[in-house]
C-alpha cells in the first residue's frame, strides 16, 4: 500500500495535478490548519473539491484538522526555526490526539491516499512526520513524496 505525500508551494498547478493524476491518487487529505488561507493559491479548500474531480480524475478531497499542528506550535516555530523542537512538539501533539488510533484507516487504506500540505520539500514539513506515523501504525505502508 502507497501513501503519498505532497506540497503546493514551489509548484505550479499543472506539475500538481499532473503528479496527482500519474500516481493514481484517490484521496486528497488535507491536514493543513488553515486551507483557506490567501496563500494558498490554486490549493484553497473551497476550490480544490472541483480541482480534483475535473483535472485529477475524480479524486475525493477531505480535509483533516485533527493532523494539523497547533497555531501555537506554528507560531514558535516561524519564531524559533527550531525544527527538533517542533517534532517532539508535533509528535506530542499526535499522541494527545490518540493519531492514528482515532482515524478510521479505511479512509487511508481503502483508495490511494495523499496528504497535503504547503511546503515544497517534506524533510521539514509535519506531512512527513504524519506519513512515518501511520506507516508505522498500519503495516505495510510505502511513503512517496511526491
Amino acid at each position: 500500500m502507497q501513501l503519498y505525500t505532497i506540497g503546493f508551494t514551489q509548484k505550479r498547478a499543472e506539475t500538481f495535478f499532473t503528479q496527482l493524476r500519474l500516481n493514481g491518487v484517490k484521496r486528497l487529505v488535507d491536514i493543513r490548519l488553515n486551507p483557506g488561507g490567501q496563500l494558498s493559491g490554486f490549493a484553497k479548500q473551497d476550490d480544490l473539491p472541483y480541482l480534483l474531480r475535473e483535472l485529477v480524475g475524480g479524486c475525493e478531497y477531505v480535509h483533516l484538522p485533527e493532523l494539523a499542528p497547533t497555531k501555537q506550535i506554528l507560531s514558535d516555530y516561524r519564531t524559533d526555526d527550531n525544527w527538533a523542537r517542533y517534532v517532539v512538539r508535533f509528535n506530542l501533539l499526535l499522541d494527545e490526539r490518540h493519531i492514528p488510533t482515532n482515524l478510521d484507516s479505511g479512509m487511508f487504506l481503502t483508495a490511494k491516499c495523499c496528504l497535503l500540505c504547503s511546503e515544497a520539500t517534506p524533510e521539514q514539513c509535519h506531512r512527513r512526520l504524519v506519513a512515518e506515523r501511520l506507516a508505522a501504525a498500519w503495516p505495510d505502508i510505502t511513503i512517496i513524496h511526491l
